[in-house]
């Protein structure tokens, strides 16, 4: 996606060069002009398709690029473990999304570098095309994918997204799995995977505040709300187990 992304990027600045300097020439020093496609022209028609088609690629990009690396499971979990400390929005979520951030930023650091050195640099230096830096560089983002989806043990949540010939065959390799099939695969594995860390992080919270409630009940204290109890006691735990590192230490390291 980096080298799809950079060379929508590429055309939209030498289109929008190309118009500027058109304008600046037909006007003067203080004017510039730009003309729509003439859409009675089948070649005014298929430069308007050409921009609807870039401007939907620069708005999905950014979603479906997060959608391809560990920044899925990071939020999830994330906000699971808020959810259980029940600090309603404390941290805020511009905290959680800026650490799930630079989280995701360390953890595809080695995709990132084998999709520069061999899909980035090389289109820019001319040594290779466009259509080969997109095949390089998602060669690498399926290699990451496909390791969460065996390391999970979640390969069943493939056959989802396949087709009825594809899905039909009793062995299947990866090479056989095209990557519009693969990523919401390996999104369903993801989110398994953060579940299943969220229950295992939410399970001793739900025993403070049984405890909690229960201790109320038995005092006869019905209209205090256990919540508003359990939470000194909840941040307590968090604190002196050193919650943060453990569990930042979790993300980083299920990722394989």
């Amino acid at each position: 996606m980096t080298a799809r992304a950079s060379l929508i990027i590429l055309i939209l600045l030498a289109m929008g060069g190309s118009a500027l300097a058109a304008g600046s020439a037909g006007s003067g020093p203080s004017e510039v002009s730009f003309s729509l496609p003439d859409l009675q022209k089948p070649s005014g028609v298929s430069s308007a398709i050409q921009w609807i088609v870039l401007i939907t690629l620069l708005s999905v990009a950014p979603a479906v690029a997060v959608m391809v690396t560990s920044f899925t499971r990071i939020t999830v979990v994330l906000g699971l473990l808020r959810q259980a400390l029940a600090t309603q929005q404390i941290p805020p979520n511009q905290i959680l999304f800026g650490l799930a951030l630079f989280m995701t930023v360390v953890v595809m650091a080695p995709v990132y570098k084998d999709v520069q050195r061999d899909a980035v640099t090389p289109y820019f230096d001319g040594r290779i095309s466009g259509n080969a830096a997109l095949e390089a560089g998602t060669k690498h983002v399926r290699r990451f994918m496909i390791n969460q989806i065996e390391a999970g043990g979640n390969g069943q949540d493939v056959y989802l997204f396949l087709g009825d010939e594809l899905a039909s065959r009793k062995e299947l390799k990866w090479a056989d799995v095209p990557t519009p099939s693969l990523i919401p695969s390996f999104v369903v594995s993801e989110l398994k995977i953060a579940f299943l860390i969220g229950f295992r992080i939410y399970l001793p919270f739900v025993i403070i505040d049984m405890l909690v409630a229960s201790v109320l009940i038995s005092m006869g204290m019905l209209m205090l709300p256990p919540v508003l109890i359990s939470l000194p006691f909840k941040l307590l735990l968090f604190v002196l187990s050193d919650g943060w590192h453990l569990v930042v230490g979790t993300l980083m390291g299920s990722f394989h």
